[in-house]
C-alpha cells in the first residue's frame, strides 16, 4: 500500500475532526448551529438554516449530535489510518 495515501487519509481525517469538532463547540456556545447544506446541485451556496436552542431544540441537538459523531468517528479515523487486515 502507498504510505503518501495513508498519510493523505490521515491529514483529511484530522482537518474534518477539527472543523466539525470547531463547530460543534461555538455550536454550544452561541446556542445556534447551521446544518450542512444537504443539496449536491447548490453546494456553493452557504447553508441557510440556523437552529437556535431555544426555538427549535429537537433539531437543535440532533444538529449537535451528528457533528459530535462526526468527530468522533474522524479521530478514530485519523488514530486507526487506513488499516487493513494481512490475510
Amino acid at each position: 500500500m502507498n504510505p503518501f495515501f495513508d498519510i493523505g487519509y490521515r491529514i483529511v481525517a484530522i482537518a474534518l475532526c477539527l472543523s466539525c469538532g470547531r463547530q460543534v463547540w461555538y455550536g454550544l456556545i452561541e446556542r445556534k448551529i447551521t446544518f450542512f447544506n444537504r443539496d449536491i446541485l447548490d453546494w456553493w451556496s452557504p447553508a441557510s438554516e440556523v437552529f437556535h436552542r431555544d426555538a427549535a431544540p429537537v433539531r437543535y441537538w440532533m444538529v449537535i449530535c451528528m457533528q459530535a459523531g462526526s468527530t468522533v468517528l474522524c479521530f478514530v479515523a485519523a488514530i486507526v489510518g487506513w488499516w487493513q487486515p494481512n490475510s
